[in-house]
Order: C-alpha cells, then structure tokens, then sequence
C-alpha cells in the first residue's frame, strides 16, 4: 500500500507561500485588467519581464508597481527577451538596483524568436553568475531531467521545466520527463509555461510539482477574470489530488458496492 504524502509549505529563498500560483504580468488589454486577474488569481508571486515592463527604468511612463504594489505582492523580475546569458546577467542586476536589493528573479534564456525554447548552455552560463552574485534563482529551462539537475546543483533554488512551448497553450506535452524530473528533485520543481486551461494546472499538480507559473492561459482567456479565479482553483485541486493518492487505473469494472451478502 503506497504512504499517505504528508503537505509541506511551499517554500522559496526563506518565505513561506499560501498560494501555489504563480502568474505573470503580460498581455493584458490594460493595467486595470492586469490588476484584477491578479487579485482574482490569489496569487502571492507576481513575475514582471524587466525588458519589456516599466518598473521604474523610465520615469514619466505608468509603472506596474502602481497597480501591482511590492507591499502586497513578491516581485518576481524576469529575462524574459534575453537571448544570451550576458544580457541575462545585466537584467537581472538592472532589476536588483530598480528593486532596492531585490534577490529574487526567474531566469529565463530564449534559443530563438519562433519557438521561445530555453537555450540550456547560456542558462547554464546565467546561472553559475547569478548564484555567485548572491541572486536567487528560480530557472526557466527545458524538460531535460539532466539540465534540470545541473541547474540544482548549480545553486538555483526552483527549476521550472516547460509544460509546453510558451503561449502555445499545449498543455503537459511530455508528462514522464517532468516525473523523472520530479522524482530526482532536490529542490522545488514548477511547471512553466505551455499551460492553456485549468485542468492544466491540476494535472501538473497532481504530478507533484510544487506550483505552477503562468501568464498567456489567464490573459487570453475570453474572459481573465474568470479564468484566473479557475487557475486558483484549479492548483488547490490538483494539490489535494496528489496528496490524497490517486485510485488505481484498472482495465475492467469494480462494483462500487461490496457483492458479498446480496439478497437472493
């Protein structure tokens, strides 16, 4: 008989979150829209793209920060755009000195416009840097079970295998690399990117990962709002799943009800 699983806090770089949603910043038709799939979202970790979102870097121009306040949620800065690790690294810094010190940043290196594929090798690059300079790094990167252990053992502090191509909406395209990935993790494990729905989210929980980022599957929706309060729901879901244990698939029927004792 398997072993009941035991929840544990969701735990990143020493803070403790509620929420195991995490959702990005991008696509919405307007700031006021971003503000309100945020709030309906429940999510405490809001992940921001330093190149291509005003964060303070040009005064005069509206700030995200206004309507996504640093006193109520974690920043997360990202590389989104980066396409090399050395305009990674000059991200990353940018972001720590508009952030007042902030440590806490994804980092994401891009192989090319069409596919939005991480290029593992200057990821790699990237994040031996920003571990020395004392970042905390939470690493978009392929489904690769040996680059994702690579990346532990570098010193970042979550992996975060893809799901599916970014924006593409496909869902968890490979299901048993991101177990073996799960199975050998020493640190959290996060699917990024490729969720399109809410049973998306539920089956990567159900997996086992610990959260789950996203961005494109909330804004795109035909309603955001609506969509982000499912994604909340949807996470909590598919975390009870995996600690309830799932029943066992069976190739024929099983009563419901015992047989034995039926009346005649």
């Amino acid at each position: 008989m398997s072993q009941v699983r035991n929840d544990k806090p969701f735990t990143l770089a020493g803070r403790t979150f509620e929420s195991r949603l995490l959702v990005g910043t991008g696509k919405y038709k307007d700031m006021d829209e971003t503000r309100d799939a945020i709030a309906a979202s429940g999510a405490e970790i809001v992940t921001v793209a330093v190149r291509r979102t005003n964060i303070g870097q040009n005064p005069g121009e509206p700030n995200l920060l206004d309507v996504i306040s640093p006193d109520k949620y974690t920043i997360l800065p990202n590389t989104a755009g980066c396409f090399d690790a050395v305009e990674a690294v000059r991200t990353c810094r940018l972001a720590r000195e508009l952030l007042d010190g902030h440590n806490l940043i994804k980092l994401e290196v891009l192989a090319d416009q069409k596919t939005l594929f991480p290029n593992v090798i200057e990821t790699i690059k990237a994040a031996e840097i920003l571990v020395k300079d004392g970042f905390d790094v939470m690493v978009y990167t392929s489904d690769d079970p040996i680059i994702a252990r690579q990346l532990a053992e570098i010193g970042c502090i979550a992996v975060m295998p893809l799901a599916g191509l970014i924006g593409s909406g496909l869902g968890i395209c490979n299901p048993y690399n991101l177990r073996i990935i799960l199975e050998e993790a020493k640190v959290p494990v996060l699917v990024d990117a490729g969720v399109g729905t809410a049973s998306d989210a539920t089956i990567a929980m159900e997996l086992g990962c610990e959260a789950v980022l996203l961005n494109s599957a909330i804004a795109h929706a035909q309603d955001p709002i609506l969509m982000a309060r499912a994604m909340k729901h949807a996470v909590e879901a598919g975390r009870l799943a995996y600690l309830a244990g799932r029943m066992p698939k069976k190739l024929y029927a099983s009563a419901s009800s015992p047989l034995d004792g039926l009346i005649k």
